[in-house]
């Protein structure tokens, strides 16, 4: 563990940034989401390729406590972008 207030090492950067560029791509995805909806083909690619080529049809449960179903992905995918859990598997 380093100390307190000195800059990270070369490796914990290149872990930083790879975290951040990955959250701002999956916040940029939220933005095209909120901007188009669930039927813009782009936003049913990016979910395609989040499910390995299909969209899960019908509800979707989620390992989110208090919150554990959703009628559908969009519903679901709507939820983690609110929510800012862009990461939350189902």
């Amino acid at each position: 563990a380093q100390q307190p207030g000195t800059p990270l090492s070369d490796q914990e950067y290149r872990q930083f940034f790879k975290f951040l560029r990955i959250t701002l791509q999956a916040s940029s995805a939220c933005h095209l989401r909120e901007l188009y909806g669930c039927q813009n083909s782009l936003v049913q690619t990016l979910d395609k390729y989040e499910n390995h080529g299909v969209i899960p049809q019908g509800p979707v449960c989620s390992e989110m406590p208090g919150n554990p179903f959703f009628p559908n992905f969009c519903t679901f995918s709507f939820y983690r972008c609110i929510k800012k859990k862009y990461f939350l598997k189902v």
